[in-house]
């Protein structure tokens, strides 16, 4: 079954803009891709359509401090950082580079992610594949994400009422910022999946914060099976018991097979069940981009997840002008013979079915017995 609610596509002109320099894992185009892409199925009629607004520095500052805030205005603004400001902020470094029109880039992820949970309030499922940075941390920047657009989202169905929020982090990466920035609020409960032993090496299963965290580090050669596992015995579960009232979902799609700076194995059908299983389930969803270097694997990605989020079919084999669009993206990462020829005709992954490890089989009990323990620290 799929999603029965009106969908809606968030954009910005800004996101067509080159960012982030030479030499970068994200120095490939990724929103546009995805745009290029569903326009050239006729997946993006206007009805379908809005624009980010970009956030106000008073806006920036209900989570980012000030300072920080300012400071990377002001660098954007002069082009270029002092060492002092790079210390403190950890902008201008290889890993958070400073370049044009960053702030307005940053502050507009931002804009649209406050907009999708608004949107999302009035019945609608939102998909912003520009929104994800799910790094950023109230001072500085961190793992390429400058602001932190999914807690924006998570405070906008905070204020607007909603009191069993849940935010589900699919990308391969833990999400690190957006655990740590909603810990001490009894509304909020996080949940990520993420490759274990992985940059930035947190979110242990032992970890479960104030005992509203679920933490599932996953082995290299993660499977769809395994993730099919881990959805039915934890995941879902966990949403029906919580009765959700609002959703945010950062996929990344850095877990998928073929993604240069991950191990894992996922077919993008498997992500995209995941991701339509939670969807069912709760009234006001948010679906956020995120992480993922290889733009083949991305592009097709997001494309068909937003086929399926905005009810349209999958082609088995892509037009000729959508199959351009593919031809023509490149990957300093990527060699050209490891282009799979499949990424290039088509949007849907072949299934990558394994056997559910032992290691993936413990997690739930594992991730249940940490939550019970926090809770139980925290009880008087």
């Amino acid at each position: 079954m799929r999603n029965s609610r009106p969908a809606v596509f968030l954009d910005s002109a800004l996101y067509r803009q080159p960012g982030f320099g030479n030499n970068h894992p994200l120095a490939f185009p990724r929103v546009s891709a995805v745009v290029e892409l569903c326009a050239s199925l006729d997946w993006l009629p206007s009805e379908q359509r809005r624009d980010c607004p970009c956030a106000t520095i008073e806006t920036l500052c209900g989570f980012h401090d000030r300072a920080y805030v300012e400071a990377l205005r002001d660098a954007d603004a002069r082009g270029r950082v002092d060492l002092p400001v790079r210390e403190a902020h950890a902008i201008g470094t290889s890993e958070n580079p400073l370049f044009p029109g960053v702030f307005a880039r940053a502050a507009t992820a931002v804009g649209g992610s406050i907009l999708a949970a608004e949107l999302a309030l009035q019945g609608l499922v939102v998909f912003h594949p520009g929104g994800g940075t799910h790094h950023g941390k109230p001072d500085r920047a961190s793992g390429f994400c400058y602001f932190n657009d999914p807690v924006f989202a998570l405070r906008t169905f905070a204020r607007r009422g909603c009191t069993r929020i849940l935010y589900v982090d699919l990308d391969a990466h833990h999400g690190d910022g957006v655990q740590e920035a909603v810990r001490d609020d009894p509304r909020m409960h996080t949940l990520s999946l993420h490759e274990a032993r992985r940059w930035p090496y947190t979110g242990a299963v032992e970890d479960a914060g104030a005992g509203r965290a679920c933490n599932y580090p996953v082995p290299a050669g993660f499977n769809d099976s395994e993730l099919d596992y881990l959805m039915q015995a934890a995941v879902l579960p966990y949403a029906e018991q919580l009765a959700a009232d609002a959703l945010v979902i950062t996929c990344g799609t850095d877990a998928l097979a073929g993604d240069p700076l991950s191990r894992l194995m996922l077919s993008n059908g498997a992500l995209w069940r995941a991701v339509e299983q939670l969807v069912r389930r709760v009234p006001a969803a948010v679906v956020l981009g995120g992480g993922g270097y290889n733009p083949w694997t991305l592009a097709r990605c997001w494309a068909g997840l937003w086929a399926r989020l905005g009810g349209y079919e999958l082609p088995d084999r892509l037009p000729s002008k959508s199959q351009a669009i593919l031809r023509n993206l490149r990957c300093d990462l990527i060699e050209d013979d490891e282009i799979a020829p499949e990424w290039l005709t088509t949007l849907v992954d072949a299934p990558r079915e394994g056997p559910v490890r032992a290691d993936v089989e413990v997690l739930p009990s594992r991730a249940a017995a940490a939550r019970r323990a926090a809770l139980g620290r925290g009880r008087p």
